[in-house]
């Protein structure tokens, strides 16, 4: 009995050896196990809806590569820009992983139901988003009903004052300054319109009236309430500082670029980000200041203007959809952004902001530190009939402005009929 115990021990001893070698996929030339590689996950599609607009060469210097190099399973594919479609696109259920979009225009597409809260995605990943600027993320997150956020910004629309500097040395004027108010503006102005050689010049433009009006949080219809907020102090403040710039002799609104960048004839143009055209126009002796201000808001520009990165709610793919993400914002490919494409990333570090425009030879020499010393204003969300309000609202601010009407009508009129739409719709 002693003997055959015994043996029955050494078989069992050499089962578990034979099982761990077995299990190993054989010994290595030491006798060791080798061990087994992870397995690869498997290919994932994901697709890319684009209803704010983003080039097939940034498209894949910012996330096809860099995702493919570092997740070599997943493929983004960029869908065809068709922002009109969305609607359509989500009827016909078709695959929708990531969206782009500006946060205007989240609002008035929530009620498709695509969109979702990345805040428990952020988390199973370890996505830091204190990296993000707050403000930005606040912005985001009131366009949800219970704080969620529905995706990140990728860029901010920045404000700035450019300005002709040759126009500026024929009439012997001093550079427009950094903290300047909107009066210090309409007085610089006026210095500058005048008509020389049979050529008239005009001081001062914008390419919207709403650069104005953003700084100041306005929108045309609320949200919440999807009634007109045009006949409001506000209002009156932002009208009545158009009135004082386009009631000066020769310096009538266009609301267009034309004058500045093409004929230039336009001494200053209040505007949004227009590096990349600037850097192509020929002839034209520019460079930019900070943004003028309300004296009661100093340093503030127009509102939060961003373009958000989203993660579908209905995609089958959120975690790697998420991986995009880490990719996308990733501070070694935010600098790439901001060095290549002129993006103004949303991240605080600064070191990636240093980067802004840096590729941009025809940036170098100017003052783009003036662009950063002014932080944008709060964005409440835009109602679905915030076009329409804008149109209506434009209509009577233009007939204020050509004497047809007094600031009180035009605000009162603009709001009855931007009621009145909403009624029949």
């Amino acid at each position: 009995m002693k003997k055959h115990g015994t043996g029955a021990v050494a078989l069992s001893l050499l089962a578990v050896v034979t099982a761990g070698c077995s299990s190993g996929g054989g010994g290595g030339p030491d006798g060791s196990a080798k061990a087994v590689p992870p397995k690869e996950p498997d290919p994932v599609v994901l697709k890319l809806f684009t209803h704010q607009p983003m080039t097939a060469d940034d498209f894949k210097l910012l996330i096809a590569d860099p995702v493919k190099k570092k997740y070599p399973y997943i493929t983004v594919e960029l869908l065809p820009f068709k922002a009109t479609d969305l609607e359509n696109a989500v009827a016909a259920k078709e695959q929708i992983d990531l969206i782009t979009i500006w946060n205007g225009n989240i609002n008035p597409n929530k009620g498709l139901g695509i969109f979702g809260d990345l805040t428990p995605l952020a988390k199973t990943e370890n996505f830091d988003l204190g990296r993000f600027d707050q403000e930005a993320l606040k912005t985001l997150r009131t366009l949800s009903d219970k704080g969620e956020l529905y995706g990140l910004p990728y860029n901010m629309q920045f404000n700035a004052l450019y300005y002709n500097k040759d126009i500026f040395d024929k009439f012997g004027v001093p550079y427009p300054q950094d903290g300047m108010t909107w009066d210090d503006a309409v007085a610089l102005a006026k210095r500058l319109t005048r008509e020389d050689g049979g050529v008239p010049y005009s001081g001062l433009g914008m390419d919207s009236w709403t650069r104005i009006t953003y700084p100041l949080s306005l929108i045309p219809v609320d949200a919440k309430t999807n009634a007109a907020a045009v006949n409001s102090e506000p209002y009156k403040k932002a009208f009545s500082l158009g009135k004082q710039l386009f009631s000066i002799p020769g310096n009538k609104p266009n609301f267009t670029t034309n004058a500045f960048i093409k004929d230039k004839t336009q001494a200053m143009l209040a505007s949004v980000n227009l590096l990349d055209l600037l850097s192509k126009s020929e002839g034209l002796n520019w460079d930019v200041a900070q943004y003028p201000s309300y004296k009661e808001s100093p340093n503030v520009y127009g509102m939060y203007d961003l373009h958000v990165i989203a993660i579908t709610g209905t995609s089958k793919y959120k975690n790697e959809a998420m991986k995009v993400l880490e990719v996308l914002f990733a501070d070694d490919n935010q600098k790439i952004s901001a060095r290549k494409t002129g993006r103004l990333s949303l991240l605080t570090n600064p070191d990636v902001r240093k980067e802004f425009g840096a590729d941009n030879p025809a940036l170098k020499d100017k003052k783009l530190a003036s662009i950063f010393k002014s932080k944008p204003a709060y964005a409440p969300p835009f109602s679905k009939y915030q076009s329409k309000g804008s149109e209506i609202t434009l209509k009577h601010y233009t007939d204020f402005l050509n004497d047809k009407k007094d600031l009180n009508t035009a605000l009162r009129d603009a709001e009855e009929e931007i009621n009145q739409y909403i009624k029949t719709q």
